[in-house]
């Protein structure tokens, strides 16, 4: 099929957030690919230890905090109200994935905990693809290694910005804008 009958039968099709994005770099398409992947390796997560995939991303979120986190904050990185952070907890708690303790600056609030068990879990579960990474990475040289650590870096900084500079809930009554 050639580049305009294509073009022309996507015509008001839906595409991709990506499909329009400005740059056209393959480094750019390359890491757009990662971040795709990144998102179906959460459900292949969830899948490989039999949880639904909220749960799994609520343990990859409290696996990943340099802060302690309460039900709340949770609930705020998982976009779901209270309630259903407080559910989701209870359950997480119940299969014995997550504990409760005392904050560690602020006892009058509690902190969530990954068991032992669960991080055992989620690291065995995840073992294939980390030994795969880390054969990705082997075959770098050090100067490669370097620069894409730091190119790394420097894009996880752009979206974390990203993420820090989008409006709250208040401004969008909990529902995306359009």
């Amino acid at each position: 099929m050639d580049q305009v009958s294509s073009t022309s039968e996507r015509r008001g099709a839906r595409r991709g957030p990506y499909s329009e994005a400005p740059s056209t770099s393959e480094t750019a398409r390359a890491l757009r690919e990662v971040i795709r992947a990144a998102g179906d390796t959460r459900g292949a997560l969830a899948r490989r230890l039999g949880i639904g995939a909220t749960d799994a991303a609520a343990i990859d979120h409290l696996v990943s905090s340099p802060d302690a986190l309460g039900p709340v904050e949770l609930g705020n990185r998982l976009g779901i109200r209270s309630a259903s952070a407080t559910t989701l907890v209870d359950r997480l708690v119940r299969a014995g994935h997550v504990e409760r303790a005392p904050h560690p600056q602020d006892r009058r609030r509690v902190a969530l905990q990954v068991t032992d068990r669960a991080y055992d879990e989620v690291l065995e579960a995840l073992r294939p693809m980390l030994a795969g990474v880390e054969r990705a990475v082997a075959r770098l040289t050090p100067e490669q290694a370097a620069a894409t650590a730091g190119f790394l870096r420097e894009v996880a900084a752009v979206m974390r910005e990203y993420v820090a500079t989008a409006p709250d809930d208040s401004t969008t009554g909990g529902r995306p804008p359009r």
